[in-house]
C-alpha cells in the first residue's frame, strides 16, 4: 500500500505510521528524502502553469483590442470629435444658448490653459534646479580648488555642496539639516560663507585635497599657486598673467594643476 503524502491533522495517521510523519506548516507530511522537493517542484510548475495561462489571456486581450481599434486613424477621430462640437455648438447658438456656448468655450480654454501650464512650469523648475546646482558647483569648485582639490574629489565635494547650500538671491547659502535654518560662520552670527565651508572641509575630509593643502588660498596675491613640491608659478589662465604657450606646457606636463588653475583664474 503506498503511503499517503499529507494529513491534515495527527489523528489521522494510523497509529502504526505515526513516526514515519513531520509537522510542517499546518499539516502532517511524510517525512522521506526527496518528497519535499518534488512537492516543492510540482507547486512551481503549477505556478508556471498559473503564470503562462494569465499570459495567453492577457495576449488574447491584447490581439482583441487590436482588432476592435483595426483601421481606426486617431487623428481622423479627434477631427470627427472637434467637428460634433462645433456643430452642436451651432446648435445651442441656434436655439439662442450663447451664455452656455460661451461657458462652455472659457472652460474648454482653462483647461488648455491649465495643462500647458503645468507643463512650463515643471520645465522652469527643473532649469532653475539645474541652474542652481551648476552654480553652485561652479562656486564650490572655485574655493576648493584654491585649497588644492583633488580633481578626482570633484563629484564628491560638489555632491556635499549640494546638500549644504542653495541660492539666496543668487548666492550660495549654507543651511543647516533641517534646511530652513541659516547656518552661521565663525564668528557665530553671520552666515556662513563657501570658503568657511570649504576651509571646515580641508580639516574634515583632507582625503579630498592635496597632501600640501592648508586652510587658505593656495599660491601669493599675485595670482600663483603652491604645485606638489610647494614652488610658487604665475597662472597663465588669469586675464593678467595669460600666457598660451605656458597653458598648453601646463596641460602637457601637469593636467592636474592645470584643472585646479583654470578652475581658479
Amino acid at each position: 500500500m503506498a503511503l499517503k503524502y499529507k494529513f491534515k491533522s495527527r489523528e489521522e495517521i494510523p497509529a502504526e505510521l505515526q513516526p514515519l510523519y513531520v509537522e510542517r506548516e499546518g499539516a502532517w507530511t511524510l517525512d522521506a528524502e526527496g518528497v519535499v522537493e518534488k512537492a516543492r517542484v510540482e507547486e512551481l510548475r503549477t505556478k508556471v502553469d498559473e503564470f503562462r495561462t494569465s499570459n495567453v489571456t492577457l495576449t488574447n486581450e491584447n490581439l482583441e483590442l487590436k482588432k476592435r481599434f483595426e483601421g481606426i486613424d486617431p487623428e481622423e477621430v479627434k477631427r470627427l470629435g472637434e467637428e460634433k462640437r462645433r456643430l452642436e455648438e451651432e446648435q445651442r447658438l441656434k436655439e439662442g444658448k450663447f451664455i452656455e456656448v460661451m461657458e462652455t468655450r472659457l472652460k474648454n480654454a482653462k483647461t488648455d490653459w491649465d495643462k500647458q501650464l503645468g507643463t512650463l512650469t515643471s520645465e522652469r523648475d527643473a532649469l532653475n534646479a539645474r541652474l542652481t546646482a551648476i552654480q553652485i558647483d561652479q562656486a564650490v569648485v572655485g574655493e576648493a580648488t584654491k585649497r588644492g582639490l583633488r580633481p578626482t574629489a570633484l563629484p564628491d565635494i560638489t555632491a556635499r555642496a549640494r546638500l549644504n547650500f542653495r541660492l539666496v538671491n543668487g548666492v550660495p547659502q549654507a543651511f543647516e539639516a533641517d534646511g530652513q535654518t541659516v547656518r552661521t560662520g565663525r564668528d557665530g552670527f553671520t552666515p556662513m560663507t563657501l570658503g568657511e565651508w570649504v576651509d571646515a572641509l580641508v580639516s574634515d575630509a583632507p582625503h579630498l585635497f592635496e597632501a600640501h593643502a592648508g586652510g587658505g588660498a593656495t599660491g601669493n596675491g599675485a595670482g600663483g599657486a603652491a604645485t606638489g613640491s610647494n614652488r610658487s608659478v604665475k597662472n597663465p589662465f588669469r586675464k593678467e598673467t595669460w600666457n598660451l604657450t605656458e597653458q598648453m606646457k601646463l596641460q602637457k606636463s601637469d593636467p592636474a594643476l592645470a584643472a585646479r588653475l583654470k578652475a581658479a583664474a
